[in-house]
C-alpha cells in the first residue's frame, strides 16, 4: 500500500531496507524542500528482524541522506503511544516529542 501511495505523492522518497541481500524493512520520507524539516512518513522493520540493530542503522542512513537535502534542519516523525509503541526506539535515537499530537500520534523531532 505504501509503495502505491508513494507513486501518487510527488514528495515521496521510498526505499527498501536491506541487511546484505535480505530485505528487512521499508522507509518512506516526505521531501518538501520548501521547509527545513523533512518527514519520516513510513518506517517498518519486519517482525523477525526487529531488535537486531537494522532499524537504528537504517535511520542512521536516512539521517545521512536528509542532511544532504536543501536547508535540512530536522527529521520529523510520529508514533502511537502505548504498549508496543516504538517511542523508546525513537527517543533512543535522539528524537524528542514536540508537544504536538497529530491524529492521536506523538510528533517527534530530531535536530540535524
Amino acid at each position: 500500500m505504501s509503495i502505491a501511495e508513494a507513486h501518487f505523492a510527488p514528495t515521496a522518497w521510498f526505499r527498501a531496507v536491506y541487511a546484505d541481500d535480505m530485505p528487512v524493512g521499508f522507509v518512506m520520507l516526505s521531501l518538501e524542500p520548501d521547509t527545513s524539516e523533512y518527514h519520516l512518513w513510513r518506517f517498518m522493520i519486519g517482525d523477525g528482524f526487529q531488535g537486531h540493530g537494522f532499524g537504528k542503522a537504517a535511520i542512521g542512513k536516512v539521517v545521512e541522506f536528509v542532511r544532504t537535502q536543501p536547508g535540512a534542519s530536522a527529521l520529523i516523525t510520529s508514533w502511537v503511544p502505548g504498549e508496543g509503541s516504538p517511542e523508546g526506539f525513537y527517543l533512543g535515537l535522539g528524537f524528542t516529542p514536540t508537544g504536538e499530537v497529530d491524529d492521536g500520534e506523538v510528533v517527534g523531532r530530531l535536530p540535524l
